[in-house]
């Protein structure tokens, strides 16, 4: 029976078991929303901006094991709102579907209003576009977009289809789910990598993004059994237990000298299920490109991946899971044994480093302790997001998040990313304790978020540190042109945060002293009806967690 293509584009979503998807209103889709209206299983969740719409779309496609989120956007204006998500979900690895009204047929190649070539426009930032003109086939595009961003390397993928054709009209059924095409190891790269891993004295795992928070307890067995040390690297620390024995530390970037000097001296560092990104290797310097001076193993899902800026000793583009699966079926080597030391060694290190320990300052609150407190009364089940900034160094070195907990941010390190992940979370894991941080820059980014929050009755808890500056580029600064002058170029105003969370019906809270920091916080968390602001007078002297100002 003939239908509109919206409607059996609602059908396709329905059948790839999409049930938020998230959006800024645009008459160049309204033939998709007045379909959505009439489907009991999708969620239509109207955002304040494309950009936060976007980074919620691409958080959820994070949260969703492999799943891509779902993101719709109109034409022009839109469409360049949102690439801030699709620019965070391509290096990021993140599966998601952009779906973009675009001019109707008839007007197209003419300038029409808000038109744009979207092929050319996201041919950076996406996988692959799709421009569909038949209506005939919408879905069949639809099902492929699913298909391409969650295959091999995950990313954002942009289905196009201009305003009129949503409310054409067509007898094409909805397109099913493609069946994942996963590709597993080979038995000789298998048997490479097994006497590889018996042979090093002192091997290394990084684990990435590529492997799912499901598969990390397979992770921990083979640690266990085979002796091995496991980092979980740059903003991914949910993917190991750092009470366990056998975690290595957090592979961020800058890591402190004698954790560095530590990792350095490895014999084997594979790198299971992470892409390699400047931030995790230090800038290129460790392994070092495109020479590596230890043997790499390079295990990503894509091929494309592997070998394109390393030369990696073994390469194996396939599913990380199916390697460890693999290797514990193999059973641990004979000698494994010997590597405690080495492992104990990394571990030591990590912990002492983190110690929650902690310098007054006298121009605001150092913000390690604000984060101290809130790993007080962090939930085994909690997700923490946060936003791009020095403020997030706190939150990897105090906060040790854990397997059952959720880390959410933009990996490439886009601000404003912390107020619409903290909205995500909340619809994604409804009834569990969601924690936003920001910086006061990336807060008034896409803080307007917090009224989507209270639209949809979700309760996050966003602390914004507010050193009156953006205060990566103040270190930046700081270092490149030593002495000189800097609030011209980074200094803000801001405003009273607490004051501007109750504007939007939140509950706000200020903290201007450390001797107010434990009940406040306390207090902050066990908010759990409405969403919660902490305004937070962080210092600057306190550039970031390892850091302080020169003078300071």
């Amino acid at each position: 029976m003939a239908q509109t293509v919206g409607r059996v584009l609602v059908e396709s979503l329905e059948a790839h078991d999409i049930d938020l998807v998230y959006c800024v209103p645009g008459e160049s889709y309204l033939g998709f929303t007045d379909a959505v209206a009439d489907s009991n299983r999708i969620r239509l969740i109207v955002c304040r901006h494309e950009g936060g719409a976007s980074f919620m779309a691409a958080a959820d496609g994070r949260m969703r094991g492999g799943r891509a989120g779902m993101l719709v956007v109109s034409r022009g204006p839109g469409m360049s709102n949102a690439m801030i998500g699709l620019h965070t979900a391509w290096h990021d690895a993140t599966p998601l579907v952009v779906l973009v009204g675009q001019v109707e047929r008839w007007e197209a190649g003419r300038m029409a209003l808000q038109e744009q070539n979207y092929s050319r426009l996201l041919s950076d930032v996406t996988k692959l576009v799709i421009e569909v003109n038949e209506p005939a086939q919408a879905s069949e595009a639809m099902a492929r977009a699913f298909h391409v961003a969650e295959s091999g390397t995950p990313g954002p993928v942009a289905v196009i289809i201009p305003e009129d054709v949503f409310d054409a009209t067509t007898d094409a059924p909805p397109a099913r789910p493609r069946p994942a095409a996963l590709a597993g190891p080979r038995l000789e790269d298998l048997d490479r990598l097994a006497q590889m891993l018996a042979t090093a004295e002192r091997p290394l795992i990084w684990i990435g993004g590529a492997v799912h928070p499901a598969d990390v307890a397979d992770v921990a067995k083979l640690a266990e059994s085979w002796v091995l040390p496991v980092m979980p690297t740059h903003r991914r620390p949910h993917l190991f237990d750092p009470a366990h024995p056998n975690y290595g530390g957090y592979m961020s970037g800058r890591l402190p000298n004698e954790q560095m000097a530590a990792v350095e001296a490895t014999d084997l560092l594979v790198a299971l299920g992470e892409r390699l990104t400047v931030s995790t290797t230090q800038g290129f310097t460790f392994p070092a490109a495109p020479e590596p001076q230890v043997p790499l193993v390079h295990i990503w899902p894509g091929p494309e991946e592997v070998g394109r800026v390393w030369r990696p000793e073994l390469g194996l583009a396939c599913e990380p899971a199916a390697v460890v699966r693999a290797l514990l079926a193999r059973g641990a080597p004979s000698g494994a044994e010997r590597r405690r030391g080495w492992v104990a060694r990394l571990h030591d290190i990590h912990h002492k480093i983190v110690k929650p320990e902690w310098q007054p300052t006298d121009d605001g609150v150092n913000f390690a302790a604000v984060v101290a407190a809130v790993g007080r009364h962090l939930d085994p089940d909690a997700t923490v997001t946060t936003d791009a900034g020095n403020f997030s160094t706190f939150v990897q070195r105090f906060l040790q998040i854990k397997p059952g907990q959720m880390y959410l941010n933009s990996v490439v390190g886009a601000m404003g990313a912390g107020m619409p992940m903290a909205v995500a979370a909340c619809l994604r894991r409804p009834g569990t304790q969601v924690i936003g941080f920001a910086g006061d820059g990336g807060a008034l980014m896409t803080g307007s978020e917090l009224a989507t929050a209270r639209q949809y009755g979700v309760n996050p808890v966003y602390i914004i540190a507010d050193n009156g500056s953006y205060g990566t580029i103040t270190q930046h600064h700081d270092l490149r042109y030593p002495g000189r002058p800097y609030l011209a170029a980074t200094q803000l105003t801001n405003p009273d945060f607490a004051a501007w969370a109750t504007a939007f019906g939140a509950k706000g809270y200020t903290i201007r002293d450390e001797t107010e920091v434990e009940a406040t916080i306390a207090e902050a968390l066990a908010v759990r009806r409405q969403p919660v602001v902490v305004h937070v007078h962080s210092s600057l002297q306190q550039i970031n967690a390892w850091r302080r100002r020169p003078g300071s």
